[in-house]
């Protein structure tokens, strides 16, 4: 028997899946009651330890609410470790699970030793606070931290421990509206001027750089893209795969994107087509036939290519950008080199429509403008008035001589009534 990365989830001799859980203290005898399986609730075996893991989530939470464990002084540690942990851990991929674990782990240990059902709305506004001004932390990252915290109360409520989210009296934290700096096209020529092709990993360097500013995947989608993607015929490339890495020896090539619109062909223009065909010729003299971001025959690891393009940055002394900084980049040089239709950036980008397109990048397309103006100049024809058309009856904040009236007479009138105003006072 081994363990597997799930508490309570192994596999025997011959590598098949099982789950045995304890599921508390029996209140008539005193011994501990525990549940094992290697199949679930439809019959069948275990295909993954995943699978086991949300199946023993299940029993588990359906054993200890049909039991009456809400009303246990259950603290809210045990809650998360028991409960909402096991529970986030089935429901989300994980490269999300790697990456949240230890926030929630932050949130856990902040409420421990609480009984789950005493925390208060104060106690909730307390973590607010000290989020936003003790802990140093940037603004949005408290904000996935409250969002965490208010996300595993949901949970309790959801499975009876409570009976209501307390920490929805509070206010959320709001996230802070992120700016992700791009290259112009100028700088990203600048940039790749400075690197050296005729080193192999430089080489590699400027293919990666080119291939995400030219053509707008994101990272993962880059990192997994295989020679047999590109079509140079009919010079298009086919996004359908995700990398997820943890080293260089693991990894797993994922068959789909981050959004199921994500799966896409993009066209290639033909200095891309040229740039990669000599790449792969580069590429096979070196034994490398599978990834087209390689130069061991492995995958790069995102990390990688961040720190690949905020070196060249600094060399070509430009704006200094994170790795995503490259899509926006292709963005950018497509509406204002091209002044690029949204719904063809939408789909060249892979999002669902282009609603979701205008919400990332529309500040894009501010500087699209200058024909427009141009053309708006002149456009209006009129001519002044000689004469006001005007009746005004008077605002105690403007001097009445100040203000044009249509009739001299009431003009007048109105001049010498304001001055014998002041004189009786």
């Amino acid at each position: 028997m081994a363990k597997t990365k799930y508490k309570g989830v192994y596999t025997d001799n011959k590598g098949n899946f099982f789950y045995n859980i304890e599921l508390g203290v029996d209140k008539i005898t005193g011994e501990r009651i525990q549940k094992k399986s290697r199949k679930n609730a439809n019959g069948e075996k275990f295909k993954s330890a995943r699978e086991a893991n949300k199946e023993a989530t299940r029993i588990r939470n359906e054993y200890l609410s049909q039991n009456g464990y809400a009303n246990y002084r259950l603290t809210f540690g045990e809650f998360m470790d028991l409960f909402f942990l096991p529970y986030y851990q089935s429901s989300v991929e994980e490269d999300t699970w790697a990456s949240r674990k230890h926030a929630f782990e932050l949130i856990r240990d902040r409420f421990s030793d609480k009984r789950l059902r005493d925390i208060d709305v104060r106690d909730c506004e307390s973590f607010r606070t000290w989020l936003l001004n003790e802990t140093g932390y940037s603004q949005n990252y408290s904000a996935l931290l409250y969002g965490g915290f208010r996300q595993a109360l949901e949970y309790a409520v959801n499975l009876e421990f409570l009976e209501k989210n307390i920490s929805k009296k509070t206010k959320a934290i709001p996230k802070a509206k992120s700016v992700v700096g791009f290259w112009t096209k100028e700088e990203f020529e600048k940039v790749i001027s400075m690197i050296y092709t005729h080193n192999f990993y430089e080489h590699m360097c400027f293919v990666a750089i080119w291939l995400y500013y030219m053509t707008g995947v994101r990272v993962s989608e880059g990192l997994a893209l295989y020679w047999n993607d590109v079509d140079f015929d009919k010079k298009k490339l086919r996004v359908h795969h995700t990398l997820q890495m943890k080293s260089k020896k693991d990894f797993k090539r994922k068959p789909y994107t981050k959004t199921e619109d994500g799966i896409r062909t993009i066209s290639l223009d033909d200095d891309t087509l040229a740039i990669l065909q000599n790449w792969k010729q580069v590429q096979s003299e070196h034994g490398i036939d599978n990834f087209i971001l390689s130069y061991t025959g492995l995958p790069v690891h995102r990390s990688t290519i961040h720190r690949i393009v905020q070196r060249y940055a600094k060399i070509a002394k430009v704006t200094v950008i994170q790795a995503k900084g490259l899509r926006h980049s292709h963005v950018s040089y497509l509406i204002n080199e091209f002044n690029a239709d949204v719904l063809v950036v939408s789909r060249r980008l892979g999002h669902s429509s282009p609603e979701i397109t205008l919400k990332h990048y529309a500040h894009l397309w501010s500087r699209n403008d200058e024909p427009l103006a141009e053309k708006m100049a002149g456009n209006i024809k009129f001519n002044f008035s000689k004469e006001t058309y005007m009746d005004f009856n008077g605002n105690q904040d403007i001097k009445m001589e100040l203000v044009p009236y249509q009739n001299p007479a009431i003009r007048e009138s109105k001049l010498s009534e304001s001055s014998d105003s002041k004189g009786s006072r």
